[in-house]
Formats: structure tokens, C-alpha cells, sequence
């Protein structure tokens, strides 16, 4: 088994795929500021898998903190979530953006590199892709300029690592393109826990379910969807952390530098999973339109197919199981992770 270091492992999907690597035997180091996060998680994700991980409050931007980590602890590879992710706020403040997601993953692969360390998996999303795509979108298709900072740094590091793996073979990078994660841990224990109003559609939705917000806001009810509202593809984050776990078993063995699709190929509206939410838990949500969101497209969804080729790895859980271990989290944690 491996010694994997997560970055930005106390947040949503990165304390996920801390207990899906604990279950599967490997040892977990933590590295994470909080900025956007809770140690609490990683308490809980102890808890859960009855197996301890190491613990650092460090920031990727800062040499002495990952010099530290890697001198400490003979790491195999690394898992790189940390970054700040609200598409919104990448607008209003685009250079704390750059800094902490481009400039910190500069700052991380050159520390891995002092370190004789070459395996990486990336965090990345399916924004990067061009937006005249038609979905389901595939790996073959070009990249394009993203409509906001947020997507732009995300295609800013995968750029960065292609070129550093074409550079040096020994890197061997993974880039994980997600779709839309939702979705809990069945116990409810670990979960979605957004500072402030949330960017994505299930936290406000399940925040609105439990009292924190009086309705949901539904950007757009004019796009040339089945009902008008945005179509995407949603992911159950168990899935998600287990894709991780397949890819990095895929870079432990291989080299170079290699994107993979993380989603269902289904694609959803939103108005179809708050339909969904409140048929299956029983609750009714309260909501309203308002003017579509810059940048959002219409349409956006997968083709996951070389994900099952080459990582051996498909998604499990549909719609309904998303929806409900999303309720169960916020109903368990009105507050998310403040006690």
C-alpha cells in the first residue's frame, strides 16, 4: 500500500476520497489551511474508516510548509484538490484565484519534484472544455477559453502539467475532469458544508430543505432544455472518490500525462432534480428564476467511456441515491460541521 498526500483533504471531495483510500489500506497525509474547510471532517472520516491519517495545516503556496510534509513522510504520490473552487467569487477576485490555484500547484510540483516525487492526480473540471462542444462531451475534444477564472485556472494547470510530463517522463499525472458532485457519505457523517451562500445547486437546495435559505434561485428558465432550466451531470461524490482511487492505481504504474471524464453520461436539469429531491424526501423546496448566470451553457454532460477502458471505473449510484444521502447529511448537520 502507498503513503498518499491529499491536498486540500478536509474538504467536500477530498475528505471523501481520504476514507475511500483509508479503506483501501493506504496511508493518508492530510495537508490543508482550512480557508474553506473544517478539521472536523477529517475527525469524522477517522471515526468512519476506524483508521488514523496525519494531519498538517499547511498552504501549498508556502515552500517551508510542503518541504516539511515531504521530508517527513516517504510520500508515493499525491492527490491535489487544494484550490478555491466558487465560480462567482474567481470573477470578483480573479488574482487570489491564480495565486492559490495556479501559482500553489507551480509551488506543489516543484516541492514534489525537490522531493523525488512524479505521481499526481489532479483535480480538474469539465469546464475546461470548449463551450461549443456538443455533450456528451469526450476526452478528444478540444479545451477551450472558459467563461470564468475559475474554469481558466483549472485549464491553466492542466496545461502546465501536460507540458511539464512531455518535459521530463518521469511524471505520471492524472487530470480529472469532473462533472457536478453531490451527494454524502450514506452515514451522513461527512458531506457538502459551503462557507456562505452556496455556488451549486444541491447545498441550496438542501439548505433551503432544513431552514438556512427560504428559497432556491433558478438561474435561467429559457435555455433550449427539456423544461428550460440548465441540464447537468451530476455525480454522487462516493463515486467521485473512487475514481480517484482508479487513477491513481492507473499513474502508480504508468507515465506520462492522461485525462479522464468523471461522470454519470446522464444529464439532469435543475428542475428535475428539485422535482426529484422533494418526491424522494419528502419535502418541498421552495424557488424562484432569476436572470441566467454569465458562462453557465445549457447543456453539459459526459461520455465517461474511456474512465471504464482504462481505469476500470464506473459510476454506481444514480439520482435518487445522490438526492438522498445529500437530505440525510444536511438534515444530520443543519449547520454542517459547526457543533
Amino acid at each position: 500500500m502507498a503513503k498518499i498526500l491529499v491536498t486540500g483533504g478536509a474538504g467536500y471531495i477530498g475528505s471523501h476520497t481520504c476514507l475511500e483510500l483509508l479503506n483501501a489500506g493506504h496511508d493518508v497525509i492530510v495537508l490543508d489551511n482550512l480557508s474553506n474547510s473544517s478539521e472536523e471532517s477529517l475527525y469524522r472520516v477517522q471515526e468512519l474508516s476506524s483508521k488514523k491519517l496525519d494531519f498538517v495545516q499547511g498552504d501549498i503556496r508556502h515552500d517551508q510548509d510542503l518541504d516539511k510534509v515531504f521530508n517527513q513522510y516517504q510520500i508515493d504520490a499525491v492527490i491535489h484538490f487544494a484550490g478555491l473552487k466558487a465560480v462567482g467569487e474567481s470573477q470578483q477576485i480573479p488574482l487570489t484565484y491564480f495565486d492559490n490555484n495556479i501559482a500553489g500547484s507551480i509551488n506543489l510540483t516543484k516541492a514534489m519534484e525537490r522531493a523525488g516525487i512524479f505521481k499526481l492526480v489532479f483535480s480538474s473540471s469539465a469546464t475546461v472544455y470548449d463551450e461549443a462542444n456538443i455533450s456528451p462531451l469526450n476526452e478528444n475534444m478540444p479545451t477551450g477559453m472558459p467563461s470564468n477564472n475559475y474554469g481558466y485556472t483549472k485549464l491553466i494547470v492542466e496545461q502546465l502539467l501536460e507540458k511539464m510530463s512531455e518535459a521530463d517522463p518521469r511524471w505520471s499525472i492524472a487530470l480529472l475532469r469532473y462533472f457536478n458532485p453531490v451527494g454524502a457519505h450514506k452515514s451522513g457523517h461527512i458531506g457538502e458544508d459551503p462557507q456562505g451562500i452556496p455556488n451549486n445547486l444541491m447545498p441550496y437546495v438542501t439548505q433551503v430543505a432544513v431552514g438556512r435559505r427560504e428559497k432556491l434561485s433558478i438561474y435561467g428558465n429559457d435555455y433550449n432544455t427539456v423544461d428550460g432550466t440548465g441540464v447537468r451531470d451530476y455525480i454522487h461524490v462516493v463515486d467521485l472518490a473512487n475514481a480517484h482511487l482508479c487513477a491513481l492505481n492507473n499513474r502508480l504504474i504508468n507515465n506520462g500525462c492522461r485525462a479522464w471524464n468523471i461522470g454519470t453520461g446522464n444529464g439532469s436539469s435543475v428542475l428535475e432534480v428539485k422535482n426529484a429531491f422533494e418526491k424522494v424526501n419528502g419535502v418541498s423546496i421552495a424557488f424562484e428564476f432569476a436572470p441566467r448566470r454569465s458562462g453557465d451553457v445549457a447543456i453539459s454532460f459526459a461520455d465517461s467511456t474511456r474512465a471504464k477502458e482504462e481505469l476500470n471505473w464506473t459510476a454506481k449510484f444514480g439520482l435518487e441515491d445522490m438526492l438522498k444521502d445529500s437530505w440525510n447529511w444536511q438534515k444530520q448537520n443543519p449547520d454542517g460541521y459547526q457543533k
